[in-house]
C-alpha cells in the first residue's frame, strides 16, 4: 500500500484493523523516528514495556533473520497486540521483509525505519505490495509545516510564542524534524517557570550562533571521541552555570545531526562538506564533523543518543547528581568515539 502525503497524518491517528506492517523512510530521519513511533503507539501506547515492545537493529536481524518471525509470532504475555520495532533498514533487507509479508505470523504490528530510500527501492516495493502493508515517505518540512510544528509543540507544553518568534525559528532551524523538537524543548527548558510569551529575544539566546559555545565544545569533545576536551568543556559549562540537561541537550542534537548526516552519505552521492552545510553546522566545527561522520554509524548513535536519554530521565528521576549522570553519558560516548576511530586487523575499520 502506498500513502499520498495528504493521507499520512489521518492514516497515522486511525490505521486499518488488519495493518500488519508500516515502513517510514527518506531523508528526514526525525520525522521517520516520530511517524514510527506514532504508528508504534496505536497498538502500544508505552514503547518500553518489554512485554509489548520488540526493538530489532539492521545489524540483529542480519545476525539472526529468524528473530523477526519469531518476535512478531510472540503472544503478549498481558494481552492484545505486540509491536515489533526495526530500525536501520536497507534495501538488502528486503528478501526478508517481502518473505515476511507474504505469511506474517501471528498479529503483531510491524514499524519499520530506514533512511533516504529511492521510488525505486526494492525494499520500499515490498512493503507496497503488499496487502497489509504500507510505505511511508518522509521528507523534510517547509517552512509552513515547520511553522505549525513550532506552534503545536509550544501549545501543547502549554506556553504561547510570538509572530516574531516563530519567524526568526523558521529560519535558524534545519529541516529536520527531530533536530527541531529537540530545539524546542531547549527553548522550553530556557524559559522554565518565567512568566510571558515566548520572545525573540528567548529564540535567539537559544537557538542560532551564540549555541556555539561550551555546550557544542561538549558535544563536538564527546563524539569526537577527546575524553581531556570534553572534561574542559564540562568545566567551563558548570563554570557558566550551564544546566546538565542543557548540555545533554545540545549533544542530543548534535547525535541527531551526525545520523542524519551518515543516512545521506550512505546514499554514496553526496559531497560531505555540502551535507554539512545542509544540517546547519558551523563553518568552524566543519572539519570536526566530517571527521566524526567517518567515526559513527547509524547503530552506534542511536546506542549514544538512548545513553543521553537515559541521562536525562536520571538528572529528572534519581537522586544522582546531575553533572554526574551528564559526565557519565558523554564520558561512554567519548569511548566508543576512540573505538570506532581505531583501525581494526588488516587495515580495515
Amino acid at each position: 500500500m502506498k500513502l499520498a502525503a495528504r493521507e499520512v497524518e489521518g492514516f497515522l491517528r486511525k490505521p486499518p484493523a488488519n495493518l500488519r506492517a508500516a515502513l517510514f523512510f527518506g531523508p528526514d530521519l526525525g520525522l521517520v523516528r516520530e511517524r514510527a513511533k506514532a504508528m508504534a503507539k496505536t497498538v502500544a501506547p508505552d514503547l518500553t514495556d518489554a512485554f509489548q515492545v520488540a526493538t530489532i537493529t539492521a545489524a540483529q536481524l542480519q545476525e539472526d533473520p529468524a528473530r523477526l518471525a519469531d518476535e512478531a509470532a510472540q503472544i503478549s504475555m498481558l494481552g492484545g497486540r505486540r509491536v515489533v520495532m526495526l530500525s536501520g533498514l536497507g534495501d538488502k533487507h528486503a528478501k526478508l521483509l517481502a518473505d515476511f509479508l507474504s505469511d506474517p505470523p501471528g498479529d503483531a504490528l510491524v514499524v519499520a525505519e530506514a533512511g533516504d530510500l529511492s521510488g525505486r527501492s526494492s525494499l520500499v516495493k515490498a512493503f507496497e505490495g503488499a496487502d497489509t502493508a504500507v510505505a511511508v515517505a518522509c521528507y523534510a518540512d517547509d517552512p509552513r509545516v515547520l511553522a505549525g510544528v513550532i506552534q503545536g509543540m509550544i501549545e501543547e507544553a502549554g506556553r504561547k510564542i510570538d509572530r516574531d518568534a516563530v519567524d526568526y525559528l523558521v529560519e535558524h532551524l534545519g529541516t529536520d524534524r527531530m533536530i527541531t523538537r529537540g530545539e524546542i524543548q531547549k527553548l522550553l527548558l530556557y524559559k522554565g517557570d518565567e512568566a510571558g510569551n515566548i520572545d525573540l529575544a528567548d529564540c535567539e539566546a537559544t537557538v542560532g550562533d551564540s549555541s556555539a559555545g561550551s555546550l557544542d565544545d561538549a558535544a563536538f569533545a564527546a563524539f569526537g571521541g577527546d575524553i581531556a576536551g570534553l572534561t574542559e568543556a564540562l568545566s567551563k559549562s558548570e563554570q557558566a552555570g550551564e544546566s546538565p540537561v542543557a548540555i545533554l541537550r545540545v549533544a542530543q542534537k548534535h547525535a541527531q545531526r551526525l545520523h542524519l548526516g551518515v543516512a545521506r552519505m550512505a546514499q554514496g552521492n553526496s559531497d560531505p562538506k555540502f551535507v554539512a552545510k545542509s544540517l546547519g553546522v558551523f563553518w568552524k566545527r566543519e572539519d570536526a564533523f566530517l571527521k566524526q561522520l567517518r567515526l559513527w554509524n547509524n547503530d552506534r548513535l542511536l546506542r549514544a543518543l538512548d545513553y543521553l536519554t537515559q541521562a536525562e530521565l536520571d538528572c529528572k528521576t534519581t537522586g544522582m547528581p546531575s553533572e554526574a549522570a551528564t559526565g557519565d553519558a558523554l564520558l561512554r560516548i567519548a569511548r566508543a568515539a576512540q573505538v570506532g576511530a581505531r583501525p581494526a586487523a588488516g587495515g580495515r575499520r
